[in-house]
């Protein structure tokens, strides 16, 4: 199967006028536009809130991280006798 080819979206088209008639279709039509818009825009506000997330979140440093903060003690050498 190489998919649907044009003669398949012929069909289908007939049978959707056929279903629905030619004065339907124009109101179908605007209503599933309208409807892909609002979609595309909730998607889109979803991704940045998303965005607005990642940045709120405390980065952490290795200054304010005690268990990685440098010391400025250096370990004691044994005394050799």
């Amino acid at each position: 199967m190489k998919g649907i080819g044009p003669t398949e979206i012929l069909v289908i088209l007939g049978i959707v006028v056929l279903l629905f008639g030619g004065k339907k279709l124009p109101e179908l039509a605007r209503g599933s536009g309208k409807a892909l818009r609002i979609f595309k825009t909730e998607v889109k506000a979803l991704d940045d809130d998303d965005d607005d997330d990642d940045d709120a979140t405390p980065q952490i440093t290795q200054a304010s991280d005690p268990v990685h903060a440098e010391t400025s003690e250096k370990p004691e050498k044994p005394e050799q006798a």
